[in-house]
């Protein structure tokens, strides 16, 4: 499996090459991203982090502060602004509660503490858990989206009822934790679903992959 996994991962770089993933000039504007781009696409998100920017208001302090009226005006762009305002109002709550607003010192936790607490701030998945650890973190951890779930279904390493969890251990445990891996990786896997490997009319004609078989056998999948 390790092999079959490195193997995907070299035929994708390969293609594609480093996808300098996750876009951010500051470990706040990465995990508002993380937050605003759930359900929509990056180009809506970048619209609405240029908003924050234009009103100068990527700092802790003032986006505490800015009524969430405002805020979601601002993040209007990236869709559900009401519900993903009140999402990053919940995110900065909390850090203020634990951490005084400190980004960094929130960053020093221990991976799997960080995780749950992350996990209990309502509007927090996984999914947007992880990738706030991954990309603004640093730290080793796999993240799983419906990309990820989608390639490596047709592909046959996972059954179509795989949980998150059963996904994420997939990785974890068979590729060597380094974060570098898993965001080029992760990245990788976006640019391919969202290119090639579609939800309708896959170009499967084109995929990276499209020579590279696996046998489905015992739960296990072996590359042939």
């Amino acid at each position: 499996m390790n092999n079959a996994l490195i193997s995907v991962y070299q035929k994708l770089f390969k293609k594609y090459k480093a996808q300098y993933w996750w876009p951010g000039n500051s470990r706040l504007e990465i995990i508002i991203g993380a937050i605003l781009t759930q359900n929509t696409n990056w180009g809506n998100v970048e619209k609405a982090i240029n908003n924050l920017k234009k009103e100068k208001l990527l700092s802790f302090d003032k986006l505490y502060q800015l009524n969430i009226e405002n805020l979601a005006g601002l993040i209007r762009p990236s869709g559900y602004f009401n519900i993903k305002a009140k999402r990053l109002k919940n995110f900065l709550y909390y850090l203020k509660e634990k951490y005084n607003g400190n980004i960094n010192r929130m960053f020093s936790r221990d991976l799997n503490d960080l995780r749950k607490e992350l996990l209990n701030v309502s509007g927090i998945g996984p999914e947007t858990a992880d990738s706030i650890l991954l990309y603004a973190g640093n730290y080793p951890i796999f993240v799983v989206d419906a990309y990820t779930k989608r390639i490596f279904l047709r592909h046959k390493f996972i059954e179509d009822d795989a949980s998150y969890e059963e996904i994420q251990k997939l990785f974890m445990d068979n590729l060597r934790k380094n974060t570098k891996l898993f965001n080029e990786y992760h990245a990788l896997i976006v640019k391919l679903g969202k290119e090639v490997c579609l939800k309708t009319k896959p170009q499967c004609e084109i995929c990276p992959l499209k020579n590279y078989k696996f046998q489905f056998s015992n739960h296990k999948q072996i590359a042939n």
